[in-house]
């Protein structure tokens, strides 16, 4: 990308005045200025954030407004389709390179029963052995800490605890008054785990307030390995609810068994033929477009894996074969079911044949295939299977006349992206991971499997965007007890010191 090559030659100049920090040195900042980092996080995490509620995103708003201002950014609220968001920049020199930093700082919803404490936005700390926990009181961070002790609450690692992390590394360059070596621009989210739905337009109507040469994105868990990681891509993700229609209503399954047809026997015999038992998707077209050289699977399978290790961090005896390995499997599209409902279940269950069934489904893209294609491939093989595609609830005429009833409902939410990783920014921000933690070191991932609405950035700034991993791979994120390592937090002030200092050679 030309804007890439500019971004480098740019980071030479702007960067050519002073000679990087130390490696020595930025440990010893992190580790000074840990415990004040991890005490500004407990505070963060007290406030609830969830993005349907807009008290909550105000609250957190005027939070964030404020630490930024504190560091000398000049802040900026962006509205966009009646959603808030905060923009934050500080310029070092107008013609000196700008990075833009994505945060995103909403969370899950929670529910309190099932998490191993009073309060989800209470955050605690916890000392485990497996799955057995004792609490922490927080006046041992002022000892000597353990590095695998964890802080649990909601968004302690997607994504507050990296947003902090990313804070802490900024209080550091001010407290120490260090030369800042590039412009900086941050896009805070507050709706991500919505889907992001406004951050499209909003992109597209401050297309000069987000203008920069390059975007990194504070958020994202590391591989199994729990090394650094740079991640250069996120799938996509598009939704969609099948609901397959019986009789009027619910019937006695003794009364009307053997004669009313069951709507889940329909629907389950359609959610079997999509895929084979090794897990491959059977839907005509679905991998088109993807072809991986050895080159690239060279490349993607540098990542540390062991498989014996992750089958049994998972519990599964053997993965799908979706891709030779678990990084070839992520540059795939998936096709999953994420939900099945019909009827009652446990202490509510009832002898019923039931009026409906209904399938949530996620599918995760890649670039080469995009969530509309994908949409009719699924909608065409449905129709293949002899089901009457709805608009809408079923009509009389319908169901005197069909058989099989189905209504889809799509849903499409973040594009995916890809930055290559033998990319001019991941050089540079290679050789800043390699020059804190040392070489061999830290992980370079061509994607992650989850999705990240970034797409709409590079698509209309023409920006290559990379992601920087800080949490733990055990962190339990969008589930109860979510949590965030410390030795990990420790780690992502270093990774944020080395890269908001690092001197392009």
């Amino acid at each position: 990308m030309k804007k890439a090559t500019v971004f480098l030659s740019c980071l030479v100049f702007a960067m050519g005045f002073g000679q990087r920090l130390k490696r020595e040195k930025i440990h010893q900042l992190a580790d000074g200025y840990f415990v004040e980092g991890m005490l500004t996080l407990r505070e963060f995490l007290q406030l609830p954030n969830i993005g349907s509620n807009p008290d909550n995103i105000d609250l957190n708003l005027a939070w964030c407004e404020k630490a930024f201002q504190t560091l000398d950014f000049e802040t900026e609220q962006l509205v966009s389709e009646g959603t808030k968001h905060l923009f934050a920049q500080k310029i070092h020199k107008k013609k000196a390179p700008t990075i833009l930093f994505y945060l995103q700082i909403d969370g899950q919803p929670v529910d309190s029963t099932k998490w191993h404490q009073k309060n989800p936005f209470e955050p605690v700390l916890k000392e485990c052995n497996g799955n057995d926990c004792k609490i922490v009181p927080w006046d041992n961070l002022t000892q000597n800490f353990n590095p695998n002790w964890k802080v649990f609450a909601r968004s302690a690692s997607d994504s507050k605890g990296p947003a902090v992390a990313f804070l802490q590394a900024l209080r550091i360059i001010k407290a120490k008054n260090l030369r800042q070596k590039f412009n900086l621009k941050v896009i805070m989210d507050f709706q991500e785990e919505l889907g992001s739905p406004t951050l499209p337009a909003l992109v597209r109507n401050h297309r000069n307030t987000f203008s920069a040469d390059a975007m990194l994105i504070m958020d994202g868990t590391r591989p199994p390995a729990n090394l650094p990681t740079l991640t250069f891509g996120a799938r996509g993700i598009a939704t969609l609810k099948l609901t397959v229609y019986g009789a009027h209503k619910n019937l006695h399954s003794g009364q009307y068994g053997n004669y009313a047809p069951n709507p889940v026997f329909h629907l389950s015999r359609l959610l079997g033929s999509m895929k084979d038992e090794q897990g491959r998707v059977l839907i005509p077209g679905y991998y088109d477009g993807i072809q991986l050289t050895e080159d690239q699977k060279a490349l993607i399978n540098s990542v540390p894996e062991n498989k014996e290790e992750l089958l049994m961090t998972l519990g599964i005896a053997e993965p799908e074969t979706v891709g030779e390995t678990y990084q070839e499997a992520l540059q795939y599209p998936s096709l999953n079911i994420r939900g099945l409902r019909a009827a009652w279940v446990g202490n509510e269950v009832r002898t019923i044949i039931p009026s409906e069934a209904l399938a949530e489904i996620d599918m995760r893209l890649v670039p080469e295939t995009p969530a509309e294609r994908q949409i009719q491939l699924v909608t065409d093989f449905v129709a293949s299977k002899g089901f009457y595609l709805l608009e809408g609830e079923p009509t009389e005429a319908e169901r005197k006349k069909h058989p099989k009833l189905i209504k889809i409902e799509s849903r499409i939410g973040s594009r995916p992206f890809r930055t290559p990783l033998d990319s001019p920014l991941g050089t540079w921000l290679g050789a800043a991971m390699a020059h804190v933690f040392g070489d061999g070191n830290y992980i370079r991932m061509q994607s992650t499997g989850g999705s990240q609405p970034i797409a709409p950035f590079i698509s209309e700034l023409g920006i290559p965007a990379i992601s920087v991993r800080i949490p733990n791979p055990d962190n339990s994120i969008h589930a109860p007890n979510e949590n965030l390592r410390l030795g990990n937090f420790h780690e992502g002030l270093k990774m944020c010191l080395g890269i908001l200092t690092q001197q392009y050679d």
